[in-house]
């Protein structure tokens, strides 16, 4: 997992950049041809009005608004994502409270916004996810997946979602998991005779599930958004984790079952040469992974750790372990890479968190937190409508945003109205992140789809065939019914997020 750009950011280009998605990557949304004339007549005439409405006399409610419509702009022009977040509000807040009290709130905010306690686990997850990509044992994952679960009617694709699931949690990156993943996993589907969607499908679904077990850096963000304790928000996504993982597995068993050919059956081509030997070899190589990921997790389900005190208990893990697997290739280097990783991923992690709440104390003082949940209640939408319509409303955002952008962008705003519709926060925040990663999906303007698209046009991944971005958005059609059945699972039995919170 080393040498491609997408690795070399760390646990997620959002987070390792801080920065907006790269949203016309291979043609996709928000592409537009070099010297293109819109965004430089589109941004300076939207930010002029901005300016007029914040300075202007209008209410304070419209400064807000203004605001807002701001930071979406700065988002959509690729401005890093901190600082699309804050800059709009501090110049909201100077028009509505004056200097002084911007004064105060930037002497404060960004202390407060990253100096909690709870927040230390992020750093430790981080550094403990570069350590094990550095040391190479991820990459053992896929192999064993693949001989364990090959035998099955498309188990090659079952063990790409089975090692895609691992890789996400350990990396806390759906990007740089299906970047992995579909270069080691792609051109093995199609020679073993796979069906190209099935090989690309099984790929951009397989890092969706990783997001939510923990060690996730995204849980843990929004964690600190919404106020609520690591611990149990960590441990509330690991049923639907595995929910997810096991619908998509489940999907593709279904398929390969029914349609015997889309898995290579009956093409001739051997599927699986696993022996046992092969099998518990592998195994073998990669357990220290899923122990250290149990170990992690186990601590803080029992309470014998904290969560920041578990994060820590992990680094140290996985920092052993790059020691051990990379003794004989210059271990102190690869630690030393990894920790330099770390600094730069958690600094604009935390700037993330500051411009956000920044973006918070705007809601609060303009009023539109506040007046967007009378809003929602006025409208007399029931919890199962608002939900409905807050995936509606995430798709959209997924054609221009990243998923830590789209969260950063709404939670605050959210958050206030979840009390009127009796929504768990803990809850809340797995639906949220399995939507954001959703919406950078689902065609037809799914960011991670263009990624791919881009990724297959390389001769060495695609074997020779061609693979169209039809096929990808055909590919991805397939598993939407069960993403549909997961939300509609999550949302009418939120006890498969709380359930085991609730046993701490």
């Amino acid at each position: 997992m080393t040498g491609s750009r997408v690795e070399r950011d760390g646990p997620g280009t959002s987070l390792a950049a801080g920065a907006a998605p790269r949203a016309g990557v291979a043609g996709g949304p928000g592409a537009h041809r070099k010297g293109a004339w819109w965004p430089r007549v589109a941004a300076p005439a939207v930010a002029a009005i901005c300016v007029l409405l914040m300075f202007g006399p209008f209410t304070r409610e419209t400064v807000g608004a203004a605001a807002i419509l701001a930071t979406v702009l700065l988002i959509f022009l690729k401005v890093p994502v901190g600082i699309a977040l804050a800059a709009p509000a501090v110049a909201a807040l100077y028009a509505l409270r004056g200097p002084r009290t911007l004064e105060t709130m930037l002497a404060t905010v960004p202390f407060d916004a990253v100096s909690q306690w709870t927040l230390g686990v992020i750093p430790m997850f981080v550094f403990m996810g570069l350590l094990l990509a550095r040391s190479g044992v991820t990459d053992t994952l896929y192999t064993a997946a693949r001989h364990w679960l090959g035998w099955l009617p498309g188990g090659l694709a079952i063990g790409t979602t089975a090692a895609g699931t691992g890789l996400a949690a350990v990396s806390g990156s759906t990007v740089a998991t299906t970047y992995t993943l579909a270069r080691i996993g792609i051109p093995e589907m199609l020679r073993a005779g796979y069906d190209r969607r099935v090989a690309v499908g099984s790929v951009i679904v397989a890092g969706l599930p990783g997001q939510l077990i923990p060690p996730s850096i995204f849980l843990v963000i929004y964690a600190g958004i919404a106020q609520v304790p690591v611990g149990p928000q960590l441990i509330a996504g690991i049923g639907p984790g595995l929910l997810v993982a096991f619908g998509y597995a489940t999907m593709i068993l279904a398929l390969c079952r029914l349609r015997p050919s889309l898995a290579g059956r009956g093409t001739g081509t051997r599927l699986d040469g696993s022996t046992w030997h092969t099998r518990l070899r592998s195994a073998a190589r990669c357990w220290p992974v899923p122990v250290l990921i149990t170990a992690v997790v186990g601590s803080m389900f029992t309470g014998v750790l904290t969560a920041t005190e578990a994060g820590a208990a992990g680094a140290l893990g996985a920092l052993l372990l790059t020691l051990w697997y990379k003794r004989t290739d210059r271990p102190l280097s690869a630690v030393a890479g990894a920790a330099t990783d770390t600094v730069a991923t958690v600094g604009s992690v935390f700037l993330l968190l500051i411009g956000a709440m920044i973006l918070s104390r705007l809601l609060a003082v303009s009023g539109i937190g506040t007046g967007f949940a009378q809003w929602v209640t006025e409208l007399g939408l029931g919890r199962v409508s608002f939900l409905l319509l807050l995936v509606a409303a995430y798709l959209v955002f997924g054609t221009f945003m990243d998923p830590l952008s789209i969260m950063l962008l709404t939670v605050p705003l959210l958050v206030p109205t979840l009390d009127t519709m009796d929504i768990s926060l803990l809850w809340f925040g797995v639906f949220v992140v399995f939507l954001a990663e959703l919406a950078i999906v689902t065609p037809p303007v799914g960011i991670l789809s263009f990624i791919v698209h881009r990724i297959v046009a390389d001769p060495e991944v695609n074997g020779g065939q061609t693979i169209t971005l039809g096929d990808i958005f055909r590919a991805v059609a397939w598993f939407l019914p069960v993403t549909l059945v997961i939300c509609v699972l999550l949302i009418v039995w939120p006890g498969i997020a709380t359930f085991l919170p609730e046993l701490m």
